[in-house]
């Protein structure tokens, strides 16, 4: 199981979230806006399996985390200033995430 968030701060225009396990991730906000796994970024399949929508990640210059909540024990819900707050981001997504942007910055 993942481990849960032992603190999430906002730091200017980023996000620290440090783990239970001493790990920390640090996402620019306008990165969590882009890769928001709503269906709005990820897209809906129908009934008979056609993706509707998505379209991958897009850029969202200067907005901003405005707010976040815990999701169960599982998912962190953001609240963004362009008015988006449906994406999940569980904690493996998140995990995932900090590792993919750590890779593609070095």
């Amino acid at each position: 199981m993942t481990p849960a968030p032992k603190d999430i701060q906002a730091i200017g225009r980023e996000i620290a979230i440090l783990w239970a396990d001493a790990r920390e991730d640090y996402f620019s906000m306008e990165k969590l806006r882009a890769f928001s796994p709503s269906a709005e970024n990820t897209g809906e399949m129908d009934i008979l399996g056609h993706l509707h929508g998505g379209g991958g990640p897009k850029e969202f210059p200067g907005v901003e985390v405005t707010g976040w909540q815990l999701v169960g024990n599982y998912a962190i819900r953001f609240t963004f200033t362009d008015g988006h707050h449906t994406g999940l981001y569980s904690f493996q997504y998140l995990r995932d995430l900090g590792d993919t942007l750590k890779k593609a910055a070095s």
